[in-house]
């Protein structure tokens, strides 16, 4: 293992966060107040409780995924992309670097860059609701997991956008509709019978019900298999990389 060349690779991916702090943290956090404020104190002091949850602690789980996954998906994709728009890829290819610790570079960098946000983001909620974590750990691993997970799945983006718009296509048009009808602002156990099936198709449900079973121990489907899709998708993620590597998929042409 090349310890070098993965930190290279992760310290260069680190000192671009620092080096735009206000679109890499400081933007989506004031974005998430703006929910909290809108949807937390506005909206949610006329609702009731959901599974004797205040609403505005109900939906910090779901707020903080929708953050993970955006960013992730973005630290990721923009992260690989660049070298490929500016042809230092080819660089990076013929260096003494493996597959694997390109990706561990790429990858970690991008999953450690949304594992701080999503701290961030859960510190400042602490100013708009008090709230409680019943699991602490799997809380933590939950926001690891599916921070890593994202950033696989960003890099796959990465690779294959042809264009700095089809890197905004997959989050925007895909990601942020589905994390919206996932159950970041309600539980689907509140949807006609109809729609909760519906619902179990969205991967981000199960995301968002893990997310929120380690901090209220409520969920809407059971936290072993919100932990097994979360490794499924992975999985499938990184079958993605290892073929896009083996085959030279957009990166040898």
């Amino acid at each position: 293992m090349n310890f070098y060349g993965v930190k290279a690779i992760y310290n260069f991916e680190m000192s671009r966060m620092r080096r735009t702090l206000m679109q890499s943290v400081l933007s989506p956090v004031i974005s998430t107040c703006l929910y909290f404020v809108v949807f937390g104190s506005a909206i949610g002091s006329r609702m009731g409780n959901i599974d004797n949850i205040e609403y505005a602690a109900y939906i910090i789980p779901g707020l903080v995924m929708l953050s993970l996954l955006m960013q992730s998906i973005s630290n990721a994709s923009f992260g690989i992309y660049m070298p490929k728009f500016s042809g230092t890829i080819y660089e990076v290819l013929s260096a003494p670097v493996s597959y694997v610790e390109i990706v561990l570079g790429y990858v970690g960098a991008a999953a450690t860059k949304s594992v701080i946000l999503g701290l961030i983001i859960l510190l400042t909620a602490r100013l708009f609701v008090d709230y409680s974590v019943l699991h602490p750990f799997w809380m933590l691993s939950f926001l690891a997991l599916t921070a890593v997970t994202f950033s696989m799945f960003g890099f796959i983006i990465g690779i294959w956008a042809d264009g700095f718009e089809k890197l905004q296509i997959v989050p925007m048009m895909i990601v942020t509709p589905l994390t919206f009808l996932g159950g970041t602002f309600y539980s689907i156990d509140m949807l006609p019978e109809i729609w909760q099936t519906i619902s179990l198709f969205n991967p981000v449900v199960y995301l968002i019900s893990g997310f929120r079973w380690a901090f209220y121990g409520v969920s809407d489907v059971h936290v072993g298999i919100s932990v097994g899709m979360t490794l499924l998708f992975l999985a499938a993620c990184m079958a993605g990389i290892w073929w896009i590597f083996k085959t030279g998929y957009r990166l040898r042409s």
